[in-house]
Parts: C-alpha cells; structure tokens; sequence
C-alpha cells in the first residue's frame, strides 16, 4: 500500500510536469461595422458630445498587476483612447460636434467618461459612462475585447487601431440608447440646457433663474430666455470664441495621438507577446513547482521505506523534485525580465508623447503648462472678454 502511495504520488508529479508544454493559445475576431442611423436627423438635433480624458485606472490596478503596468504609458493612453474614441463617433456622422475634453469645464450636450481597466497589447477593457447635460446617467457599461496576434500585422495596423471594435461598439451602444429613449423634443431640451448652464458660468446673476435642479438631481428648464435676448445673444458670441479654442485643443490631441501611434503600436505588439509569454511562464512555473514539491514529498515518503530499492528510487525523486522547483523559480526569474522590459519600454513611450504647450494664433494671449492648465487660463480670459464687452453688468 505504502509502495503504490509513492508511485502514484509519482506520477502524478510526472503528469503535472508533462502538462507544463501543453500551453495553447486561440483566439477568433469578428470585427463590428459602425451603425450609422438610417434616419435623417436635422442638425438642429445634433447632439454634441465631449469625451473626457479617461482615468488611466491606476490606483484600481491589482498587486498582482503592478508589475506589468505603467504608470506613464496608462497616462499616455488615458489621453490617446479618448481621442479614438471621438474620431470613432465623428465618422460614424450620428452626432454634431465631438471633442476630447480635458474635463467638463466646456459645455456639451453628452458627456462620455472612461475608465481604463486593462490595457496589455492583448487585452483591452474599458468602463465607460455616458450622460447628458442634465445630469441624466444614460448608462455604464464595461467594454472588453482581446485579439490575436493577426491584428499588429502591418495591413491591418495600416487600416484600423488594434482596439478598434471596442470604439465601435461604444459608439454603437451610444446610437442606440438616444435612438430608443430620446425624442426630437427632449433632445432640444437638453440643447437648450447646455446653452443655459454655459451662459450661466459667465453671468449666473441673469440666467440662474431659467434652471433648477430637482429632488432626483437632474436639471430642468424653468423658461427660456427670448431668442433675441442681448444678453443670450452676446453668450452665443462668447461660446462661439470658446468653441473655437477648443477647436485648437482637438488639434493638440490629433497630434498626441499621430505622434503616439508608431511608438504606442510597437509597444503594444512587445507587450502583446510578452503577456502571452509570461502568461505562459508563470503557468508552467506553477506547475514545475507544483511538480516537483509533489516528487520531493514522494521522495521523502519512500525514504522511510524498509526496501532498499524504495529508499534508492527516493533519491531519484527528491533529486527530480528538487530540479523541477529549482526550474518554476528559473521561470519566474525569466518572467521578471520581461516585467523589467515592460516597464523600460514604458517610460520611453512617456518621453516620446510627452504633452507640448499648444501654439495659439493669436500671440496677445500667453497660455502656459500643459493643455489642462492652458484651458483653465483660457476660460478665466473669456469671463474677462465678457465682462469687459458687457461692463460687468
């Protein structure tokens, strides 16, 4: 009894350690179109849509993670996929104007905010929230896709961004929801809400009585100012200026991101089979260790046979066991190179798309630091335009 015990203990190391080569990896892609809405839509029902700088999701990565991520090339990303993002939902010509925001201080008519969970060359995951101006949460969802490695050849890099199903199927979700619970009626409600609560930014004194907001937190219209009200109509002038400042601001994001792509895209394929590698790695190093403490422990067990050829097989099993626990920590020690390799091949991709101050036409205004700072300065300078056009009244 004691003699098949140790056999079979045995074995079953042997078996574990033979699975350590059977790591297969399959993936299959189906690639999602983006819908366009098959019904004409006056532009006066085009809805805007400001998609914020995501949250690189750093502080909600796992210990185990923290290894494989970096912080600078999550930044980095936190501002690259919401450029894709906009693109994706400009072509699709469902929406009026979309912008990558870097936060709500601009007045828009639907707000995206994304969250980056996963992001690792193989593997995306995004969580993602959409409302409107007033206050109404649309919905939030998590985005997931993973690809094989077919994706990083030079054609289909050339056509399309790894991720770009994810995009798509964002902007998809995004036509669906106001296609089955907006009308042309509440769709102008809401345009109007975002025009009052941007007019209100610069003279509060005025129009904080066209709005209030209601037990459930949502913003409503109490009535609405004249169309040719003086005061609306130099708003409408102001918020003209700061459309196209913001304009300005999408071609910074346009030039992140083209800067970003050849670098990133490489990144992104290094990192594609460096997950996968350790993926595979840290598998078999727990199944080696697994193995060979099995071995060991058998080893051990017959040692304290009375047959001579136990005790001598025993030798035989604690020394394989011991060289199968030895080989895991070898895996693991090679795992942690390509962890180090991550991480160099991070901050290089930081120092390449670093952000630059932004190139204004007009030299009379100086905007300084990064384009979150230099977009603070700009509303600041607007509120001053409006005071001096309208002489603080």
């Amino acid at each position: 009894m004691f003699l098949n015990a140790v056999r079979i203990a045995l074995v079953s190391a042997l078996s574990i350690a033979m699975l350590a080569c059977a790591t297969t990896s399959v993936k299959s892609t189906q690639y999602v179109q983006i819908v366009q809405d098959t019904t004409p839509i006056s532009e006066e029902f085009l809805m805007d849509i400001g998609v914020t700088v995501f949250d690189p999701g750093i502080d909600e990565i796992s210990r185990k993670e923290e290894e494989r991520v970096s912080p600078e090339i999550r930044n980095a990303e936190a501002r690259y996929a919401p450029y894709m993002l906009a693109e994706t939902l400009q072509r699709s010509g469902n929406w009026g104007v979309v912008r990558v925001l870097p936060n709500e201080t601009s007045t828009m008519d639907v707000y995206l905010h994304g969250q980056i969970l996963q992001s690792d060359g193989e593997g995306m995951v995004i969580k993602v929230s959409a409302r409107d101006s007033s206050g109404l949460l649309w919905y939030t969802k998590e985005y997931e896709e993973h690809i094989s490695k077919f994706s990083y050849e030079a054609t289909q890099r050339q056509a399309n961004d790894p991720f770009q199903v994810i995009y798509n199927n964002i902007a998809n979700d995004l036509l669906a929801w106001r296609k089955a619970n907006l009308t042309n009626q509440k769709i102008a409600r809401i345009r109007s809400i975002s025009e009052l609560q941007f007019a209100r930014n610069f003279a509060p004194e005025i129009f904080n009585e066209y709005l209030r907001v209601n037990n459930r937190g949502i913003t409503e219209i109490v009535r609405l100012p004249a169309d040719n009200d003086p005061s609306l109509v130099r708003i409408r002038e102001i918020r003209q200026r700061d459309n196209l400042f913001v304009d300005t601001v999408q071609e910074y994001y346009a030039n992140y991101a083209r800067q970003m792509r050849v670098p990133y895209d490489s990144w992104r394929e290094q990192s594609y089979e460096a997950t996968m590698e350790l993926d595979q790695l840290e598998a078999s190093a727990r199944r080696r260790m697994l193995a060979g403490t099995m071995a060991i422990v058998g080893g051990i067990a017959a040692a304290t046979s009375n047959n001579g050829a136990v005790r001598t097989g025993s030798l035989v099993g604690v020394g394989a066991g011991a060289y199968m626990v030895k080989s895991g920590f070898d895996k693991r020690a090679e795992a942690e190179i390509h962890i180090a390799a991550l991480q160099e091949l991070g901050e290089s991709l930081e120092s390449e798309v670093a952000p630059k101050m932004i190139d204004l036409d007009d030299r009379t205004i100086m905007l300084t630091g990064t384009v979150e700072e230099q977009y603070s300065q700009w509303r600041e300078i607007l509120v001053e335009l409006y005071e001096e056009e309208t002489g603080g009244i």
